[in-house]
């Protein structure tokens, strides 16, 4: 796929029943791989908080922190849609004030979309936001942001009231004019029933392969950190034990004097060798 990823092509690939893959990222490399990789969408998320500023929960990620890091990634790619996140209180307070904010992220930082958290109770945001022709990632089930309100990262959605109530929020949303909704930690079952009730695509992680894409943090699929392996996460690969091992690698061969080695190194050219070669032996020029 070498054309620009839009909203549109998002609406595209589900009715095709083509699935959506989208990953997180921060930074101006990591984008630029990511695209050559061909992944669709790009999130500039708020989990930066965890896995990059080593916070315990997203909640101290602020609009500027997202405004820095997407504009990095915005400048990176050309093809994947870059989808902003709405930090903690930036979406809360007033329909003006998510308005103002999303259109920063959106003026300054160079996203395609903003995501944001919630259910129902957004949906004037939502509708606002997409009027001003902000497109809206909408983003259910666990709700990170919410993490105290909730009691922990756990899974929503085991109970009828919570899916009853999930079914209503992603039905508002889809009529507030979000173009897919994200669903975090939702049972399987549930997600297959969300993904079938709804025309937009809905975008899982931790909720099954019946999801029309899947989303993933970067440092948790590519193995960047060690410790703690979130269960819906896959590792393609081991970063953190490749990295330590170049590390060492390279401490032990500064102290070996093996690095750096002549092809590490720059010399005089004979010329200056010689104009300088009262200096190099101590005397003065």
């Amino acid at each position: 796929m070498s054309k620009p990823v839009t909203v549109r092509t998002f609406l595209n690939m589900k009715q095709a029943g083509q699935k959506i893959a989208m990953v997180t990222a921060y930074d101006y490399p990591t984008a630029k791989l990511l695209e050559e990789s061909g992944v669709h969408a790009l999130l500039v998320g708020d989990s930066l908080g965890m896995v990059v500023q080593g916070m315990h929960t997203t909640l101290p990620v602020t609009l500027e922190d997202i405004l820095y890091h997407t504009s990095i990634v915005s400048r990176a790619v050309t093809r994947p849609l870059v989808v902003a996140d709405m930090p903690f209180l930036t979406n809360q307070v007033s329909v003006e004030e998510t308005l103002k904010n999303a259109g920063r992220l959106m003026s300054v930082g160079g996203a395609h979309a903003v995501k944001m958290e919630g259910g129902a109770e957004v949906a004037e945001s939502v509708y606002r936001l997409v009027q001003a022709g902000i497109p809206v990632m909408a983003h259910v089930g666990l709700t990170p942001q919410s993490v105290h309100a909730l009691g922990g990262f756990s899974v929503q959605g085991r109970k009828k009231p919570e899916v009853e109530k999930m079914l209503d929020d992603v039905t508002s949303l889809e009529q507030a004019g979000a173009f897919s909704v994200v669903l975090e930690m939702v049972p399987a079952e549930v997600a297959e029933a969300v993904t079938a009730r709804l025309t937009i695509p809905t975008i899982g992680i931790g909720a099954g392969a019946g999801c029309d894409g899947q989303v993933l943090v970067f440092h948790d699929m590519m193995g960047f950190t060690s410790g703690y392996i979130p269960k819906h996460n896959k590792r393609y690969a081991n970063l953190a034990d490749t990295i330590v091992q170049a590390a060492r690698s390279y401490v032990e061969e500064v102290q070996s004097g093996a690095f750096p080695g002549p092809d590490q190194t720059v010399y005089l050219k004979p010329d200056e060798h010689a104009e300088l070669q009262p200096l190099l032996k101590g005397e003065p020029l």
